[in-house]
């Protein structure tokens, strides 16, 4: 069995390892870690050692470790199990042995550089990775966020996409360089953060000024609509109970069939932040309407999907566990039959149907597929013609 230690280091001039780590280095020959990482751990090596830059294949880097015989010494920035390198050999060779010597992650050092309590920091990274982590923070309102940036996810970007959503309710903390001899701490507005170049070694504090107002049930009058069908949107009471019925605690992945306004899918990602949607619709007018009345609503991390559902490749989305099929086109049979191979077992499938038919043609298609029927639920809003939520579930096999 392989075995690893994996030691965290600053970028300090004056860093200096503990007695206990120099002690273990003389006792080993494979070392690894960025190129950074060797100039400056060179002199405590042993003469005879052998050093494994550590570059993007993590998956072949791990294989390369695995071909050694002996154990591996692998050197890291601040705390390797903080969204570093230990979690890597976790995740591609988690029946190996590992010892972890940590040191502060960056995070924690910004905020000890600024006196700011991090008991209740949120920690995020977009490093190598998508928004997902940050959009959840701000959709569950977070007050201290901290987010690790990449080349491409920069301080600057990181405002842009805050101001986009319109949460211009925080200031940014930005820590370039630290225990660098180019170390730099300073505070922006998100507008001069969006405007400003930053060393390539940074990581950012968002400190939220003042709360920002969140609905459980966004009013429908918030939602722009079709400029020529302006009450074509699910309305929100029937919104909320097809949701209820989707069950989305439970869940991880929601597609929402045919999104138009994009209520429901917004309504889903606001009231489940972790929760992975993606949004299909047809119509081309749609996609602009969607990206305002997201933007709108401060609701980030919407997966869009434009063109007729039935010429998409589904299998490049995330398979859902829930599904609500807000337009068929006419071809409900046809739909049903084709996300049946996506949705997980466990999964459910809603469908709000106004028409007789609809109804009708749902619960013969579920049932011919062996679904659970959940019993229907009729509402009826105002003026409007009543409306059947209808609810079946997917047999785990």
């Amino acid at each position: 069995m392989n075995k690893y230690v994996v030691i965290g280091i600053s970028d300090h001039a004056h860093f200096v390892l503990a007695d206990e780590v120099r002690s273990l280095l003389s006792q080993h020959q494979y070392f690894s870690g960025g190129k950074r990482h060797h100039q400056r751990m060179r002199q405590y090596l042993p003469a005879a050692y052998e050093w494994i830059d550590i570059t993007g294949d993590i998956p072949g880097l791990i294989q390369q470790y695995k071909e050694l015989d002996g154990e591996v010494v692998i050197f890291a920035s601040g705390d390797p199990l903080f969204y570093g390198f230990a979690n890597s050999i976790r995740r591609y060779h988690p029946e190996a042995e590992m010892r972890v010597y940590p040191y502060f992650n960056s995070l924690q050092l910004l905020c000890q550089r600024c006196n700011i309590a991090y008991a209740a920091l949120y920690n995020t990274s977009v490093h190598g990775r998508g928004w997902d982590e940050l959009d959840t923070a701000l959709l569950k309102r977070e007050k201290l966020i901290g987010v690790l940036t990449d080349g491409v996810k920069t301080p600057a970007a990181i405002a842009s996409r805050l101001l986009a959503y319109g949460y211009d309710n925080y200031t940014m903390i930005v820590g370039e360089a630290l225990e660098g001899v180019e170390e730099k701490i300073n505070t922006f507005s998100l507008p001069a953060a969006s405007d400003t170049l930053f060393h390539a070694l940074n990581c950012v504090l968002l400190i939220e000024n003042s709360p920002r107002k969140k609905w459980m049930g966004i009013p429908d009058i918030l939602f722009e609509g079709l400029e020529n069908r302006p009450n074509m949107i699910t309305k929100m009471p029937i919104r909320l109970l097809s949701l209820s019925q989707l069950d989305l605690f439970q869940r991880q992945v929601f597609w929402d069939i045919g999104f138009c306004t994009g209520s429901v899918a917004i309504e889903a990602k606001n009231n489940f932040p972790g929760l992975q949607v993606v949004a299909f619709e047809k119509r081309i007018a749609c996609d602009a309407l969607m990206d305002r009345n997201a933007f709108n609503l401060g609701v980030p991390g919407i997966i869009k999907v434009i063109g007729d559902i039935f010429e998409q490749d589904l299998s490049a989305y995330p398979p859902p566990d829930a599904i609500f099929i807000g337009g068929h086109g006419n071809r409900l049979d046809e739909l049903i039959a084709g996300i049946h191979h996506y949705l997980k077992p466990g999964g459910r499938l809603v469908m709000n149907a106004v028409k007789q038919e609809s109804n009708t043609q749902f619960v013969e298609a579920v049932t011919a597929l062996g679904y659970q029927l959940h019993t229907a639920i009729n509402i009826t809003i105002d003026e409007h013609n009543p409306i059947t939520v209808l609810t079946a579930e997917k047999i785990q096999t």
